[in-house]
């Protein structure tokens, strides 16, 4: 494995902690609000779980799950509580990214698609997998040794959100060639110029999911991200494959974060509520940066702003560092975004608005 990434900001941060104001970090996207009450207390409800949860998960949570989809995203399950379930949950969705092609027997063999500006997760599975990589935005003229495609909309890191002619290509190419197309959908609930579509959505996918994953999150939506609480639906047949290796692995989801889960997914009043502040510090930072001359690209949907003064990542990562601020560089996301930097929403109202004061100055 590559070295961690985040490690080669060290000197970003110590150059940024010399400001009179203190750090504001803006490069990991980690929730910082306060975690909703509705699923604090199903969690704590729930502390009485002397025996192991399931890798399938509960029925409740199950259930949960498909009204979700079906509420929020306009995806119908088929039956969530089948013989081959049409979703599971998961422990976070990273951990899910990363194992899935060995989860889903890939390993070895084949090459793994990406997008050309990408979570760095992606490549780790297929690394893990002794799979290759390959990047690119559209379906390649042929598929020759593809063995799985990753889609991620609205992207991280750069909030790009694909159109509806866009998943469909990659949906009927993936089915033409018999190769399983997987969409991260982690911030789909959070579009702020445009409304993000599931692949799973009936003008995407048609009357059935064969072929098709989708990988959802409570982590930013219910700020839960210490909870690890992700799921998997789509194609029965695949989430079926998922579902038995995990089994045999032990990885389960606690009880008590499967309550909690539960009773998040039935909640849209702190769902809504947590978007709002994004939303409020979307447009205070935005404004922000522009005015200090830097230009933000795509980030029409999703947690980050795609920052660029066209030049080389790092040499705005020293600019910003300078007024006591760390952001993402881009090239840890791929060679496309090299010239970028990735700045996070998922800080508090004082810190965004340091910040603010600093970029105006």
């Amino acid at each position: 494995m590559a070295d961690f990434p985040w490690d080669s900001l060290s000197a970003a941060r110590t150059a940024a902690a010399r400001h009179p104001g203190g750090v504001v970090d803006l490069s990991i996207g980690t929730p910082v609000d306060d975690t909703p009450e509705v699923l604090s207390a199903a969690l704590a409800g729930a502390g009485n779980a002397p025996g192991y949860p399931t890798a399938l998960g509960t029925a409740e949570l199950r259930s949960g799950a498909a009204r979700w989809l079906q509420r929020r995203l306009g995806v119908h399950l088929a039956d969530p509580l089948g013989t081959d379930p049409s979703v599971i949950p998961t422990v976070g969705s990273k951990e899910l990214v990363a194992l899935l092609p060995t989860l889903l027997g890939l390993r070895g063999r084949g090459t793994v698609i990406v997008p050309e500006v990408a979570y760095p997760t992606y490549e780790v599975g297929a690394v893990l997998a002794g799979l290759a990589v390959r990047r690119t935005d559209v379906p390649p003229p042929d598929a020759a040794g593809i063995v799985l495609v990753w889609l991620n909309s609205p992207g991280n890191p750069h909030g790009r959100v694909l159109t509806d002619e866009q998943l469909r290509d990659w949906v009927t190419w993936g089915r033409a060639h018999g190769v399983p197309v997987v969409a991260d959908e982690c911030y789909v609930t959070l579009g702020w110029d445009v409304e993000p579509r599931s692949v799973l959505h009936p003008a995407v996918a048609g009357e059935d999911h064969t072929g098709l994953l989708a990988v959802h999150s409570l982590s930013k939506q219910s700020t839960a991200a210490g909870y690890r609480a992700g799921m998997l639906s789509g194609d029965p047949a695949l989430v079926r494959t998922v579902w038995e290796v995990r089994r045999h692995l032990g990885l389960l989801v606690p009880t008590p974060v499967q309550a909690a889960m539960a009773a998040g997914l039935d909640d849209d009043t702190h769902v809504d509520a947590q978007r709002e502040r994004y939303r409020a510090r979307r447009e205070r930072l935005s404004a922000a940066v522009r005015a200090a001359g830097a230009r933000i690209d795509h980030s029409e949907a999703g947690l980050y702003l795609w920052v660029t003064r066209d030049e080389d990542c790092w040499a705005t990562i020293d600019w910003l560092a300078g007024l006591g601020i760390v952001a993402g560089p881009g090239a840890f996301y791929g060679p496309a975004g090299a010239r970028h930097v990735r700045l996070a929403l998922t800080a508090t109202d004082e810190r965004i608005a340091a910040a603010v004061e600093r970029l105006a100055g």
